[in-house]
């Protein structure tokens, strides 16, 4: 093979490893029914793919090839080892009694074995915190130190919390499986909130130098996207419907220095109106379910906003009353903290700033800078220019995020 051949071949094993590996990774899970095992043999498979393909050419089913490879290298690593651990004898005799069914690996059950890990990484009895650290590392393939940034700690925690969701799946027995249908509840709850504690990380990040980040979005989309294809479960749909319309408006969210726009000052021009598009399709699927929750009901609010041409003639009721259903579904400060917000726009900033003083009187979102600073808008557009200092500097000192930190110190210039 000349040098050139060789090149692009590693290009397209780069790139297959970046769209594949994972779920090379999960079908492996599957198969050996252990995360590190599977790890390493995944990462054997790739490696031999390109001498391989060299010799042999790339196989007509690239995927199926590293499925079979890997498992093949994992039975030589527990041959190896079954010397030291006798343990590991049976395992090494079910993958060969296996092997011949392993010959026909089908698309489907390869898709499938995504979701059964994301339902695994997200299985009930685990702590919350291992099951989003599980599902960032073994389903996205983030770093550790990726995670730890993400969630402002550091990399042993993460490490510790990975390696003790491992263990418990391993003692306890977790089946990788998708639950049964009386099961599904609980788990898709579970499911449905880690994806989407994944998109806000990357949508909003909680500190860092930027306000977003966009791998950890696209990987929260993809993972919805999966999800709604395998199982389109009324929420699933709202869930994948939030987050394309919120994604919709990323370019338009900052400027070119990383400094935050607000909705109301945004570029409408520069959202996605694809994504849009299909989010509202979505919405409009989801809703005529009738059996509907949370994230469709954020979903249908975002809509209204993305579907105004300017913030002029934003439908604050319709908003307003979407609001007063989430209440009722799912009550909770940041929902009447939203909802306050709307009806400022709508019936004046007297109007929300006695709500939200109401809300921070009761302590619940007295740490939550998001809090203070609606606080002080309200009292910026209503002229009280002490009480609005007051406010952004409560914000100020507990913004973690720099953009965040930058727009709060520069509403402070304008008032100085």
């Amino acid at each position: 093979m000349v040098e050139e051949d060789r090149q692009d071949l590693r290009q397209f094993v780069d790139d297959l490893y970046r769209a594949e590996s994972r779920r090379v990774f999960a079908t492996l899970v599957r198969l050996l029914n252990d995360f590190d095992l599977a790890e390493e043999a995944m990462h054997e498979a790739f490696t031999s793919a390109f001498v391989k393909w060299q010799e042999e050419g790339i196989p007509q089913n690239p995927r199926a090839w590293l499925v079979s490879t890997g498992r093949f290298k994992a039975i030589d690593t527990i041959r190896r080892r079954v010397r030291f651990d006798e343990s590991l004898g049976e395992i090494a005799k079910r993958l060969d009694h296996e092997k011949d069914q392993f010959a026909a690996i089908d698309e489907e059950n390869i898709e499938d074995d995504r979701l059964r890990l994301i339902f695994t990484c997200c299985h009930p009895a685990l702590p919350p915190s291992a099951q989003v650290a599980l599902t960032l590392r073994e389903v996205c393939g983030l770093r550790t130190e990726e995670i730890a940034s993400a969630f402002l700690t550091t990399p042993p925690t993460i490490a510790q919390r990975i390696v003790r969701g491992k263990q418990k799946i391993r003692d306890a027995g977790i089946p990788f499986e998708i639950p049964t249908v009386p099961q599904m509840p609980q788990r898709l709850d579970s499911v449905l909130s880690v994806i989407y504690l994944v998109f806000n990380e990357g949508y909003s990040a909680s500190s860092g130098k930027t306000v977003t980040r966009c791998d950890l979005s696209e990987e929260a989309i993809r993972l919805g996207r999966l999800l709604a294809q395998l199982l389109p479960d009324p929420e699933v749909v709202g869930l994948l419907a939030l987050m394309l319309i919120q994604e919709s408006r990323r370019t338009a969210r900052t400027t070119p220095s990383g400094d935050i726009i607000l909705l109301e000052d945004q570029d409408r021009s520069l959202w996605i109106q694809e994504y849009i598009s299909e989010g509202v399709e979505l919405i409009q699927r989801a809703l005529r379910t009738r059996r509907f929750g949370v994230y469709t009901i954020q979903a249908a609010i975002a809509a209204v906003h993305a579907e105004a041409s300017s913030p002029e003639v934003t439908d604050w009721s319709q908003i307003i009353a979407l609001y007063d259903v989430l209440s009722r579904i799912e009550s909770s400060p940041v929902v009447e903290l939203n909802r306050a917000v709307a009806i400022a726009m709508r019936d004046g900033p007297e109007a929300g700033l006695t709500i939200i003083d109401d809300i921070l009187t009761e302590g619940t979102l007295s740490e939550y800078h998001l809090a203070h600073a609606a606080r002080a808008d309200l009292c910026r557009r209503m002229g009280n220019t002490m009480e609005a200092v007051n406010a952004y500097r409560r914000a100020l000192e507990l913004a973690k995020q720099e953009p965040e930190r930058r727009f709060l110190e520069g509403r402070l210039k304008q008032l100085s």
